[in-house]
């Protein structure tokens, strides 16, 4: 697969990251055995970008992607994980972590900080139970409500880890675009991982983010093309945002569907693909939980589109005019 370098670093990521969220047990437990298999599928698969973060199953994810990439060339691939959340033991630990989402004991508690200390302590119990030397790619994961102290004190902190070769880029992970948009506006981060907020269904990221991206120079990572499930299979009960889907979205990702299938186009493949029509996106990033679906994501990023689709989604109103879209010239270079 393509690779993008990210910024003006020599780190790159693949234009197909596999997310590791659901190797953390995300909403449903899976074995050992499953979450090496999809790993392998990954990498089967061309897959070369991985990424974790401690709050994904209270470091499960981190250990789980540790053991399956520990035998691989560490040179020929790219790992991100995240700081903001500390992991700290829970005396009389009792219950699972299933109010987080993850169907794991509740062995830990997460502690916010934003300091430059727990950036440092952060990427240093990662690497314990990821078992590997290095990261490539740290986030500030979530930082919401502790915007000041994130521009304060842990980004600073990650600039001088990039500054000393510690890690080879540096961004922001959030699931909206006003305080990400800051981050590209007043400081020299590399890259935004941003989910949710440029999809076929939600093109949010449109408005600032994305374009002041362009103009500084910063990449971005589109996570949730599928809006946490809408768009790989519309049907009632299915979700949008970790939510059930509104009726709205879900008629309006039916019809996403139906002008798809005119054209032999799985809605997999344009949701996967309509990201790359912005010149700031460097890849999509997709939480895997089976090998199956490792194998059918990469089988819909490379799935042949035609142009006429793209104006017809705009025609019938379900794209607006001004959303750019991947054209063949793009699609032959990505591929």
């Amino acid at each position: 697969m393509r690779s993008t370098a990210l910024g003006r670093t020599a780190t790159a990521v693949g234009e197909l990251s596999l997310g590791a969220a659901p190797l953390g047990n995300l909403f449903h437990a899976i074995s050992d055995e499953d979450a090496a298999t999809t790993v392998e599928a990954a990498w089967a698969c061309g897959v070369r970008s991985f990424d974790t973060a401690p709050h994904y199953g209270l470091g499960l994810s981190e250990r789980r992607l540790g053991d399956a990439l520990r035998t691989r060339p560490r040179d020929q691939y790219t790992l991100s994980t995240k700081v903001g959340r500390l992991l700290r033991p829970r005396t009389g630990a009792q219950g699972d972590d299933r109010a987080n989402g993850f169907a794991v004991p509740a062995t830990h508690e997460r502690v916010w900080d934003f300091t430059a200390r727990g950036v440092r302590v952060g990427v240093e119990e990662s690497l314990i139970r990821l078992g590997l030397d290095r990261v490539d790619i740290v986030y500030l994961h979530d930082p919401d409500h502790h915007e000041r102290e994130a521009l304060d004190c842990a980004y600073p902190e990650l600039e001088r880890m990039r500054a000393e070769g510690t890690v080879g880029a540096i961004g922001v992970g959030m699931n909206q675009t006003k305080m990400p948009t800051r981050f590209i506006r007043d400081t020299d981060i590399d890259v935004v991982l941003l989910a949710g907020r440029y999809s076929l269904l939600d093109q949010t990221g449109l408005a600032s983010l994305l374009p002041q991206a362009a103009r500084r120079g910063v990449s971005v990572v589109v996570g949730g093309v599928f809006n946490s499930g809408l768009l790989a299979d519309p049907r009632p009960g299915a979700t949008f945002d970790y939510a059930p889907a509104p009726l709205r979205m879900l008629e309006r990702a039916l019809a996403l569907r139906t002008l798809c299938k005119d054209f032999e186009v799985p809605l997999r493949a344009a949701a996967l693909q309509f990201p790359f029509g912005h010149p700031a996106v460097a890849g999509v990033l997709l939480g895997a939980r089976t090998a199956t679906e490792m194998v059918d994501a990469a089988a819909m990023i490379s799935h042949p589109i035609p142009p006429d689709m793209w104006l017809a989604l705009r025609c019938r109103g379900l794209l607006p005019w001004n959303v750019p879209v991947p054209d063949r010239r793009q699609d032959n270079n990505r591929r």
